[in-house]
């Protein structure tokens, strides 16, 4: 029997367990909480909020408020500082810092400790394990992940700070690890462009790819469009050998690298210049024909960009990345083409505020079991690092339940809406306008922003790049119509006169990389963490670049 698959049917107990015990999510939760509380009851922050002193939810909500970073900082800089006793108790044992980018110019360092990362790791086991029982063929093939760095830069005390993908990938199970044909050490190429080529150099001579996962689909956007770009430089190299890393890339880094370079057999490079003969282009599609699964984010606003990635990489089932940050995953899809995903119930305790309530003094707060079906919420969430009923500024909608534990499908981040006459739009419904506009015209998505003016009658304006300076008009107009089908309050406002029909800008190309750089720059954080927002507070931005 494959050794690989063998690992899998032993692992898979895990799964049945998790999906077994959905029925029992609610005590489960409970004494997640309790274990939590533990961990940092014996530090700065357990005595400043009488952690020793919570025994149920009831006293676990009288303790501590509902909190945001900055009620954090203060203790997190402290850890940073060689202090981890300003938040945990003396068993803890801290990791790392995985960078974010956070709501002020400052970025987040997110502390992940032992637990934190088990937790983390055990998620995403769940999530492959499941994935493989459906399709079985993953067995035989090799992956692909486009990971991060982990080691990116030091905190004061020695401790290092990035991209936790990079710690899970760096400590997987050595059976495990082989089937990955990137290496970790990918991720610790800083420039963008380098990263993506070296990661093709590395994968390209395999036809047997069988799974691409990475959190963002405008990543695998990118990838495809680079393979075809480079696709003379790619096949040179593959000839020769060789890879061009570039400067200021580590001798460790390097070193490891070039150890896995090899020359690829004249039958691959054959089988590639017959794909650009015949279509003119390099594309994942063609040179990836085993492709089976795509493990991407699927909701939010970056849904608009799944149609261009299903058009690059072919005909294959996508798995929802799931509802996963910095601060811990809390949700596991298990299904193909959903982006509903089972709660970590056993990860994370978690708390859920109504969103129509979101802006009370006193709003109601539910735990995961009293959520209804077709109701959106933002989460709160309470991990192994040290964050406590934590607003993370996600909006959620409950599709169902397994049991006592909910499915839930991932909307919008809850800065992300805009109200100037009450129509009340939010950014995963300007992501689903976006996404259908374009459809409908039979163009492909491109990054816009719909961005509110004020005047005696407002209205919206869509920044688009010159590039489309031919479509914008009638680009406009479908994205108009597809908002008014998505949102009655939009549809009233058009047609009573209270909101005008979207208005566009057109901006400079490579606008939108500049502001994707600056953001970057400014509050930390990777490409791949990056969102682009489709609903935007104004275009202010533009005068600052």
């Amino acid at each position: 029997m494959n050794a690989r698959w063998a690992y899998i049917k032993l692992q898979n107990a895990i799964v049945s367990r998790m999906l077994r015990q959905t029925a029992n999510s609610r005590d489960i939760q409970r004494d997640v909480l309790l274990e939590k509380v533990r961990l940092c009851a014996d530090s700065r922050f357990g005595r400043d909020y009488h952690l020793r002193s919570i025994r149920n939810v009831d006293d676990f909500r009288r303790n501590i408020p509902i909190t945001d970073f900055e009620t954090f900082r203060p203790y997190v800089d402290d850890v940073r500082r060689g202090d981890p006793g300003a938040l945990f108790s003396p068993s803890v044992r801290l990791l790392m810092f995985a960078l974010t980018s956070g709501t002020t110019e400052q970025p987040k360092h997110i502390p992940v400790t032992d637990e934190f990362i088990r937790t983390y790791k055990r998620g995403w086991k769940i999530w492959g394990l499941k994935a493989h029982t459906d399709h079985m063929d993953l067995a035989k093939k090799e992956y692909v992940h486009l990971a991060g760095d982990w080691q990116q830069s030091q905190a004061e005390s020695g401790v290092w700070c990035g991209s936790i993908s990079g710690l899970a990938a760096e400590t997987r199970p050595a059976i495990v690890r082989r089937t990955f044909i990137v290496p970790p050490e990918v991720g610790k190429i800083s420039d963008w462009t380098a990263r993506q080529y070296t990661a093709l150099r590395l994968s390209l001579p395999s036809r047997k790819v069988g799974m691409i996962m990475t959190a963002n689909p405008l990543t695998l956007v990118g990838l495809a469009e680079l393979a075809d770009r480079e696709k003379e430089s790619l096949i040179r190299d593959m000839r020769d050998g060789t890879l061009r890393l570039p400067e200021g890339c580590s001798s460790t880094t390097s070193n490891t690298l070039q150890r896995r370079i090899k020359r690829v057999s004249s039958r691959r490079i054959q089988e590639l210049e017959n794909i650009i003969e015949q279509t003119g282009r390099l594309l994942p599609k063609d040179f990836w024909p085993q492709l089976s699964v795509i493990g991407v984010w699927m909701g939010g606003s970056v849904s608009a960009f799944i149609p261009e990635v299903r058009r690059l990489y072919g005909e294959c089932a996508f798995r929802d990345h799931g509802l996963s940050a910095s601060e811990g995953r809390m949700t596991i899809p298990i299904e193909d083409e959903s982006n509903a995903g089972l709660l970590d119930y056993e990860s994370n305790f978690y708390e859920f505020i109504p969103e129509s309530e979101f802006e009370s003094d006193s709003p109601t707060v539910l735990e995961a079991h009293e959520l209804i079906e077709g109701q959106s919420y933002y989460i709160l969430l309470t991990n192994s690092g040290g964050l406590f009923r934590y607003n993370i500024h996600d909006v959620v909608q409950c599709v169902g339940f397994r049991g006592q534990t909910p499915m839930l499908t991932f909307l919008h981040k809850g800065a992300h809406c805009s109200s100037m006459t009450g129509e009340k739009l939010t950014e995963y419904q300007v992501a689903t306008a976006v996404r259908e506009g374009f459809g409908q015209l039979n163009l492909r998505v491109e990054t816009v922003m719909l961005v509110p003016v004020m005047g005696s009658t407002p209205r919206y304006r869509l920044l688009i790049e010159s590039h489309l300076n031919d479509d914008v008009e009638n680009i406009a107009k479908s994205i108009d119509r597809s908002l008014a089908a998505v949102n009655c309050e939009y549809d009233d406002r058009i047609k009573t006169n209270r909101l005008r029909p979207i208005e566009t800008k057109i901006i400079p190309n490579g606008s939108w990389q500049k502001m994707r750089e600056r953001k970057i720059a400014e509050r930390g954080g990777t490409q791949e963490q990056y969102k682009h927002t489709f609903l935007g507070t104004s275009d202010q931005f533009l005068t600052e670049l």
